[in-house]
């Protein structure tokens, strides 16, 4: 379960935000990549793709294998779930169980692009949503086994969003990968996207307009506060229902004046889409069909398995401001990326370690109460 949506403040500046949800812990970074940053996509039988960063970035990761002794996790092993690089650029992974299957074949001679590496192939190389769709009509993509999901091949399809605005979706089913416009900005999970966008047409009814007054023949009816307008949003926090709660809060929100305002609007957005533990859970059947994520083992705590919001982050995609907080932090912590432009190497924290660093403000109250 992850939720995602754009959204533009009233001088039409583009902001992006997204939800994570899985049934478990994962051992994340928020991770930072400079321009020039070098590394290379290997898919087996193929010549390695080499790649070098044109643009800086920042981005959550987490490393697709297990480390061994042999072999211990370096940079080429964090993959990107979500990032934001210094044209404004963003990546979101998201997951989507039935991306894998037979995959068009590929001349052994040419360099393919493993879908594990899209998101730092995305970021580290184009400015806008419409380069990348360009770059990968030449660019052959393949989707690869993931020790980390015991070998499930990458279970996931991915959106980009650009400062101007435009967003696309890149999606494999059944192994067949298309590449979308994203005229709504929104994505969630399955079934394919062009399918969420047809549904979108069983909706034409909604509005923000609260209509709080009516009559029943000869009795007026009043409701007791407003919020009636929302009564038509599907409530359940399946990937069909949330698709289309996102495409009306991202429609019907009040365009901030300021950008500061527009990054809380969007948080207050997406303080819509958080989940608890607990809010819904799947007893293990043995065919894990309650994953929403093939092949992730979940802790065995619990009988059960729930999925929650590991992780929220937003975006300022004109200010290239960042923001992360995970599901045991009370706010989000912000990373600018126009301060990091001067580091030439990579740098790395773990999301554990963020959420340790939160403000505390008992030192700042005073005897008396001072002037706002």
């Amino acid at each position: 379960m992850c939720t995602s949506l754009g959204y533009k403040d009233a001088t039409g500046k583009a902001y992006y935000g997204r939800t994570l949800e899985l049934t478990t812990d994962l051992p994340y970074q928020v991770t930072y990549f400079p321009a020039g940053f070098e590394t290379t996509s290997d898919v087996p039988g193929h010549p390695a793709l080499a790649m070098t960063a044109k643009h800086a970035l920042i981005a959550v990761t987490m490393p697709y294998r297990m480390p061994t002794a042999e072999a211990p996790l370096g940079l080429a092993d964090l993959k990107i779930l979500e990032g934001l690089n210094d044209k404004g650029l963003t990546f979101s992974l998201l997951s989507y169980p039935h991306a894998g299957g037979t995959q068009k074949s590929v001349d052994m001679t040419q360099a393919v692009l493993s879908a594990s590496d899209l998101g730092l192939w995305a970021l580290g190389q184009f400015a806008t949503a419409a380069e990348v769709k360009e770059a990968l009509s030449a660019q052959p993509v393949m989707l690869q086994p993931l020790g980390l999901l015991g070998g499930v091949e990458s279970p996931f399809h991915y959106v980009v969003h650009d400062a101007g605005g435009a967003s696309i979706v890149i999606e494999f089913d059944r192994g067949e990968m298309t590449v979308y416009d994203n005229p709504v900005g929104v994505m969630t999970n399955g079934p394919k996207f062009d399918w969420h966008l047809t549904n979108l047409d069983n909706y034409t009814f909604l509005s923000n307009v609260d209509r709080s007054t009516g009559t029943f023949g000869a009795r007026k009816v009043v409701q007791p506060d407003s919020g009636i307008a929302t009564a038509g949003l599907p409530s359940s926090n399946t990937s069909v229902g949330r698709f289309v709660r996102a495409a009306y809060y991202a429609e019907f929100t009040e365009k901030a004046a300021t950008p500061d305002l527009a990054v809380q609007s969007l948080a207050h957005i997406l303080n819509t889409f958080d989940r608890p533990r607990g809010a819904s859970i799947d007893y293990p059947d043995g065919a894990g069909g309650h994953l929403e994520v093939q092949g992730l083992a979940q802790s065995d705590e619990t009988p059960y398995a729930t999925e929650y919001t590991c992780w929220t982050s937003l975006s300022d995609l004109d200010r290239k401001l960042f923001f992360v907080r995970d599901y045991r932090a009370l706010n989000f912590s912000a990373f600018d990326l126009t301060q990091l432009s001067e580091q030439t190497t990579p740098l790395s924290v773990s999301l554990d370690h963020v959420r340790s660093l939160p403000p505390d403000l008992t030192g700042s109250l005073t005897v008396r109460p001072s002037a706002r």
